[in-house]
């Protein structure tokens, strides 16, 4: 092996290091004081998921707190199961033109609210022990937006394949790095955002981003853009999640979904390093995929097995704090790296194809789709 293949292997370990260096959640909520909060949790046919989720939140609610769920055309038990929680159903009216499902239950969902801080909850994020004390209460001390990605719940096989996935929708957002809070964070994690009604009011809510897949993401990026402060947490210790129980079909849907939405949305930089990272992982299948083939020695056996033995061990260490994603699944990691690969390679075709992802029965167009559309609304506003 080389100085310069050496000197590369190092970088790229270096690069996951420093992508995913730390992922913590918010300060300790003993003695300080926070506002009331009503928690949003927009639900489509979560019946299954919301016992646990409402569970979680009916035991950290405060004098002043509220709890809304927002049944959002559900076919399923979704407002009975909520009701029998304790929680304030509301029902969300037709679908506006224009608006995404839950950007729309969200914004229902807030314009019936009464505390002074909004809590958005997925409908499948369970909420640690006091942390919606902390999350409400660094919000009401920072200012601006505060946001948290769950700690991956992985009970099924195949919901490992999720393991790249999940540690790159990490890295993009550019909040674990060693800066810390000197480098801004790029977007939000949709499962916990929580936010002050008056800036929630002033800077337009969910209609600023009716049309956007990735709400989370652009209403991060437009709490930044108007000087608001972003902060990202993450980890077991703030909420959990279980991502994708009904199966790998629904696993690709939803990963492809969020693929198509979000190209253009992280840095061009933050890409950059990672599509550095991944090539170390890939390397690793490539050689013992060589070797495997019988095609000419690039450095043997040995060579072959400590490059992946060394991408095992940094993915293991990522997915650790990631997800119960277990060591067996970054030995495997070659599994969930090709189904990286496929998905992406098909939001690819499918946002040049301008060809709709559907979502929990519901069409979602591609970025490039949802651009067109605005450029020809905007077009016809003008022409008026």
């Amino acid at each position: 092996m080389s100085a310069f293949e050496v000197g590369w292997l190092a970088v790229r370990l270096a690069l996951g290091l420093w992508l995913l260096w730390r992922l913590a959640g918010p300060p300790d909520a003993t003695g300080r004081r926070r506002p009331p909060c009503t928690v949003v949790v927009p639900a489509r046919n979560e019946a299954g998921a919301l016992p646990t989720t409402l569970a979680a939140v009916a035991g950290q609610l405060g004098a002043g707190d509220e709890l809304v769920v927002v049944d959002d055309h559900s076919t399923d038990a979704t407002a009975a199961v909520a009701a029998q929680a304790g929680a304030r159903v509301i029902a969300a009216p037709d679908l506006p033109a224009g608006w995404t499902g839950k950007a729309w239950a969200c914004a229902t969902g807030a314009a019936a609210a009464t505390g002074e801080t909004l809590c958005f909850l997925d409908a499948d994020t369970a909420l640690a022990p006091g942390a919606l004390d902390r999350l409400v209460a660094d919000q009401a001390e920072g200012g601006g937006m505060v946001s948290a990605a769950p700690y991956h719940r992985v009970v099924g096989a195949g919901e490992r394949l999720s393991a790249i996935f999940n540690a790159v929708a990490l890295m993009g957002t550019d909040a674990h790095t060693p800066l810390g809070s000197r480098r801004r964070p790029n977007g939000a994690y949709g499962p916990v955002m929580v936010v002050g009604v008056s800036d929630y009011v002033e800077l337009g809510g969910h209609a600023s981003v009716a049309g956007e897949v990735l709400d989370d993401v652009r209403l991060g990026q437009r709490w930044r853009r108007c000087g608001r402060p972003v902060r990202l947490y993450a980890g077991q210790d703030v909420a959990t999640y279980r991502m994708y129980p009904g199966g790998i079909g629904a696993l690709v849907e939803g990963w492809t979904k969020n693929f198509a939405a979000g190209a253009g949305t992280a840095r061009l930089s933050t890409v950059v390093l990672i599509a550095a990272w991944l090539s170390l992982p890939l390397e690793a299948v490539w050689r013992v995929a060589r070797l495997a083939m019988g095609g000419p020695d690039t450095g043997g056996v040995a060579l072959a097995a400590a490059v992946y033995a060394l991408a095992a061990a940094q993915l293991w260490w990522m997915l650790r704090r990631a997800g119960s994603f277990g060591p067996g699944t970054a030995l495997l990691f070659p599994l969930p790296l090709l189904t990286f690969l496929v998905v992406f390679v098909r939001s690819v075709v499918l946002t040049l194809a301008r060809r709709p992802v559907r979502w929990k029965g519901r069409p979602v167009a591609p970025r490039r789709q949802l651009l067109g559309r605005q450029a020809s609304a905007g077009r016809k506003s003008r022409s008026r």
